[in-house]
């Protein structure tokens, strides 16, 4: 896995794997089906997107996990960079008992 201080570095259409805290999951009513998801770790913000097939594959650990892996491939338009989620991987269970929250559907 690589963090998200690493992403800038990494070349466009590359397949990577990234793990961070969910602190925000987005589905606006204007990007048919796409969910934005945030992650953190402990090195900086990685963006997500989740297309619609993906996300009725994979809903159980799209939803609830607080702790997520995405095995994805890596985009770049201009300063901005996003993985688009092929595989989602709920690693929770590794948290124990830290509480973490993050914004959903806002």
């Amino acid at each position: 896995m690589i963090t998200a201080q690493e992403l800038p570095h990494t070349p466009a259409g590359k397949l990577v794997r990234v793990a961070g805290l969910v602190t925000c999951r987005q589905r606006p009513g204007t990007a048919s089906g796409v969910i934005f998801i945030t992650l953190e770790d402990e090195t900086g913000q990685i963006n997500v997107v989740v297309w619609r097939g993906v996300s009725e594959k994979q809903r159980r650990p799209l939803l609830a996990a607080s702790l997520l892996g995405v095995h994805g491939v890596l985009e770049r338009e201009g300063a901005v960079t996003h993985l688009i989620a092929g595989k989602l991987v709920d690693y929770s269970a590794l948290l124990g008992n830290l509480v973490t929250q993050s914004r959903d559907f806002h």
